[in-house]
């Protein structure tokens, strides 16, 4: 059965799991790059864009996981671009230049609508205007039994939370303080919307732990 994951989500140990005063130069806020320190490094990520290996121990396996058995994504609008309201045309495709590293469907959450964007390596972007329920409706139809991995931002991880839709959500605790910007759980009752720690694995740089809603 098709699973909602949040994988590889860095959170800081204050709970902030994106900086502030996000724009185009700082698409992550203020110091959120700290958030992804552990991930950079790994052969994953170096692999992805073409820059050679990378380290291969436990870190780089947590990577791993978040991309096996993924058939779509669903994305913030914040998460594919610092455009706001209406798209002014389509000039803007994304952070990742011309190949995108989903290399499946993926479903921006938007109020405003505009068509299919594909992209080159197997991406399209589909941009859903009808809500979180609608996004993952398609998302899972279009993953064709597979899970579906959900990457952000905060906010798009919180509503899906809120909602109980989310399965599982590994997060990639780092030891840092950020002392300001998007708090991922701030006025979340995990426990009371059913949802449980299920383990941890020690990496190099990140503490993976692993939450799980309950059957």
């Amino acid at each position: 059965m098709s699973k909602l994951r949040v994988h590889s989500f860095g959170v800081s140990l204050d709970g902030f799991a994106a900086g502030p005063r996000q724009d185009l130069q700082n698409p992550l806020g203020v110091r959120g790059p700290e958030l992804m320190q552990w991930f950079l490094v790994t052969d994953v990520w170096k692999r992805m864009h073409g820059l050679g290996e990378g380290e291969r121990g436990a870190d780089n396996r947590m990577a791993e996981q978040g991309f096996e058995n993924i058939g779509a994504w669903i994305l913030g609008r914040n998460m594919f671009g610092p455009v706001r309201g209406p798209w002014p045309d389509e000039s803007w495709k994304g952070w990742w230049g011309d190949e995108p590293p989903y290399h499946v469907p993926a479903f921006v959450l938007t109020h405003h609508a505009r068509a299919p964007l594909p992209m080159k390596g197997g991406t399209t972007f589909h941009f859903v205007t009808e809500g979180i329920h609608a996004a993952l409706e398609k998302a899972k139809a279009a993953a064709r039994g597979r899970d579906v991995r959900l990457g952000g931002g905060v906010s798009t991880v919180r509503q899906y939370l809120e909602a109980r839709l989310v399965d599982e959500l590994v997060l990639a605790v780092r030891p840092i303080v950020l002392g300001e910007g998007e708090a991922l759980f701030r006025d979340l009752d995990l426990r009371a919307l059913g949802y449980e720690a299920a383990g941890f694995v020690m990496g190099e740089r990140a503490m993976h732990v692993t939450l799980r809603k309950k059957r």
